[in-house]
C-alpha cells in the first residue's frame, strides 16, 4: 500500500478544516491552502471528491467555503482516504480471481498480506478526525 500525495493532502486538509470546526462558519479553499501550504487548485480537486463522498458540504458566495457534513467523531480516516481515491490494500492480488497475477497460484505469503490489509482497514475505520484532534489513537 502506498498513500499518494492526494491522500496525504486530503487528510492534512481535513485536519486543517477540523481546526476551524468550532467556529461553525465555512472555511475557504484559500484559507486551507495558506494554512497547509497546498496548491488551491489541488485542494479544489480534493474537496470536490470529499463533497461527492458527503464528508463535507460547500457553501457558495461571499463568506462561503467548506464545512464538515457530520460530526468529527463520525468521520473516519478510511472515509477520507477512500474518497481521495486511495486503495487501502497491501497486495497486488486480483480480488476477482482466486489466483495471484505473478505466479498463477496464490503465493505462500498471500494470507499474511491479506491479514495486514484487514488490520489496516480496521485501524483506519476506527480512527476518526476527532481522535486525531484529541491525539487519541486507537489500539
Amino acid at each position: 500500500m502506498r498513500i499518494t500525495t492526494r491522500g496525504r493532502y486530503a487528510l492534512r486538509a481535513s485536519l486543517a478544516l477540523a481546526r476551524f470546526y468550532d467556529l461553525g462558519s465555512p472555511v475557504s479553499i484559500s484559507q486551507l491552502s495558506e494554512e497547509e501550504q497546498i496548491s488551491s487548485v489541488f485542494l479544489e480537486q480534493i474537496f470536490f471528491k470529499l463533497r461527492k463522498a458527503e464528508i463535507v458540504h460547500s457553501v457558495r458566495g461571499p463568506g462561503g467555503g467548506f464545512r464538515f457534513a457530520k460530526p468529527l467523531e463520525k468521520i473516519t480516516i478510511k472515509e477520507i482516504l477512500v474518497a481521495a481515491g486511495e486503495v487501502l490494500d497491501v497486495t497486488d492480488c486480483d480480488k476477482n480471481a482466486k489466483t495471484c497475477k505473478i505466479t498463477g497460484n496464490r503465493c505462500s505469503s498471500h494470507t499474511v498480506w491479506e491479514d495486514i490489509t484487514c488490520l489496516l482497514d480496521d485501524y483506519f475505520s476506527k480512527m476518526t478526525i476527532s481522535m486525531i484532534m484529541a491525539r487519541k489513537i486507537p489500539k
